[in-house]
């Protein structure tokens, strides 16, 4: 079968290389494409063409079936414009081509707005942080003032946002030029961050929560449609350098089977928790693989041959995690194609 990546985040090559090692030579072809020549993907593809960059939504979309009819592609795995793709399953399955989208669209759309995820998740699902959702400074003074009265530290953070981008702890102690000469990083003063909204009194949709001050866990998974078929929990070091355990938190795999089910999950998708002073939290849903997502596979897992099993079809059968391993990750350089 010819599976086509388009435009993605760099992590997708681990996803290429696992399904390389496990598959018999020949039984699919890796197809890859990105709107730049050098993409680093394209050193795991089969092959790889350069897709337009000037394209969004629905000029996308039809971009997207031209391209599956053009190179007879058989099982489409969209990364760019994801959610848009997985509402149009229709147009693709008219044309002969499977979608892997992790869930559907009004889910897809959940998830990217962390603000009414949090708010409609059941918690008998999943635990989260205290949070209060605002978009003005009055609601922002209000929320310092509820979560300050029941936690020692607050943090803030865009419900839209990806790999971490605008979470900062809030710094009640120092002024920015402190936090700059000392090399604080991810902190704000609150006074700061206060005078800029005299400047801006109304903002985007902002969540203001308990700052979880304990360790990560990063979950690497595999599913079909609600039932989880493998879970691996990377535990993070909350020392620089010290890498990664594989973990076994039994009340993180509750709620990753539980999450997978309620949010009926496919394909592979990554969830991830933190620890504060009531226990792991859950953080977010990214449905996509993770960067991450090489390291976990080290664990005895190969994430990506089970869902490729799943899409087939298959019986899977549990692999079996070497918990307690110690995993890192090592650049090395390389020749990019052009």
């Amino acid at each position: 079968m010819r599976i086509w990546f388009n435009k993605t985040f760099s992590t997708i090559s681990a996803v290429l290389n696992n399904l390389r090692q496990s598959l018999p030579a020949g039984e699919v072809t890796l197809v890859c494409t990105h709107t730049h020549s050098t993409a680093a993907v394209f050193l795991a593809a089969d092959e790889y063409y350069l897709e337009p960059s000037d394209l969004t939504e629905r000029d996308y979309l039809e971009w997207c079936l031209d391209f599956c009819r053009q190179y007879n592609i058989g099982l489409f795995w969209p990364g760019k414009e994801a959610v848009l793709v997985s509402q149009h399953h229709f147009l693709f399955h008219a044309i002969g081509v499977q979608v892997m989208s992790v869930a559907d669209y009004e889910t897809l759309t959940l998830l990217h707005n962390k603000a009414d995820f949090y708010a409609t998740l059941p918690a008998t699902v999943a635990a989260t942080m205290d949070f209060l959702a605002v978009n003005d400074s009055a609601g922002f003074d209000n929320a310092v003032a509820l979560l300050s009265a029941k936690h020692a530290n607050l943090c803030v953070k865009p419900a839209v946002s990806v790999f971490g981008l605008g979470f900062r702890i809030l710094d009640t102690q120092r002024d920015s030029i402190s936090q700059l000469l000392e090399g604080v990083e991810y902190q704000i003063p609150l006074h700061d961050l206060r005078q800029g909204m005299v400047n801006t009194p109304q903002f985007d949709t902002l969540l203001v929560m308990e700052h979880l001050a304990g360790p990560e866990w990063s979950v690497d998974c595999a599913g079909r449609y609600g039932e989880l078929l493998c879970a691996v929990q990377r535990k993070k070091s909350q020392f620089i350098g010290h890498g990664q355990s594989i973990d076994n938190n039994a009340e993180i795999a509750g709620m990753v089977t539980r999450l997978t089910a309620h949010y009926r999950l496919n394909g592979l998708f990554n969830i991830q928790f933190k620890e504060g002073v009531q226990g792991p939290r859950l953080l977010e849903i990214n449905p996509r693989p993770s960067g991450g997502f090489g390291m976990a596979c080290l664990s005895g897992a190969n994430l990506a041959q089970l869902a490729w099993q799943a899409i087939k079809g298959k019986v899977i059968e549990p692999p079996v995690i070497q918990y307690g391993l110690k995993v890192t990750e090592i650049n090395m350089p390389a020749v990019l194609r052009d």
